[in-house]
């Protein structure tokens, strides 16, 4: 894990911060939200992190702020993220897997497709950050043997609740868009309500359960 940090300003109430890997975007911003419980100087006046790939943006309150959280990054630990959320923090997510993507998936990693929904259902994904469309998350950290390219040829639309893999992370569309990752099943679960008290339904640093629901073997 490097500690490498650029720190750019962003507009007048965020700093967006540079580091060289995924791994240290959940360290620095795991390392920012429980500074900023615990009252940390400098850091009181941050209301939002964002993470992304590469980035974390620090939003605080007022322009005044942005002088102490500048210092404040500048030396903060940015320690390993901790373990994934227990029990309660998992949200569980039922799958139906006859996706039109299955069958390819299963020959590109030289998995069988039970194998394929055995090894996606078989430990809890972690959300790393958010992506192109609200509720849309990138989830990290399952079996690698599910790694596997894009498709060579983008889809112009792809089904809203659409569970896909695509190189190290899965994700799930939360409505209809064009997309070129590899679709192995299906949910009616709703990834964004903008009437919840939390639009988004996953968020960066919970987990995501997926669970087969019955006949997702049907396309085997």
């Amino acid at each position: 894990m490097s500690e490498h940090r650029t720190l750019l300003t962003c507009g007048e109430h965020a700093v967006l911060v540079e580091v060289a890997d995924l791994d240290d975007v959940l360290a620095l911003a795991q390392a920012i939200r429980e500074a900023v419980a615990a009252g940390s100087a400098g850091l009181t006046g941050v209301v939002d992190v964002v993470p992304a790939a590469r980035t974390v943006l620090v939003v605080v309150q007022h322009d005044a702020a942005i002088a102490p959280v500048r210092q404040a990054l500048r030396v903060l630990p940015a320690a390993p993220p901790s373990d994934l959320p227990a029990g309660g923090d998992v949200t569980e997510i039922l799958v139906q897997y006859d996706g039109p993507d299955l069958d390819e998936v299963a020959a590109l990693t030289g998995l069988s497709v039970q194998e394929v929904i055995a090894a996606h259902t078989g430990r809890d994904w972690r959300v790393a950050f958010g992506g192109f469309a609200p509720g849309f998350a990138y989830l990290m950290g399952g079996d690698p043997r599910l790694e596997v390219p894009r498709r060579s040829e983008p889809r112009t639309s792809v089904p809203g609740g659409s569970v896909a893999l695509a190189g190290e992370f899965s994700a799930i569309y939360p409505r209809s868009s064009p997309g070129g990752w590899q679709l192995i099943g299906r949910t009616d679960t709703v990834l964004f309500d903008p009437d919840r008290e939390s639009p988004a339904l996953l968020q960066s640093g919970g987990a995501v359960r997926f669970v087969a629901t019955a006949g997702a073997s049907d396309g085997c």
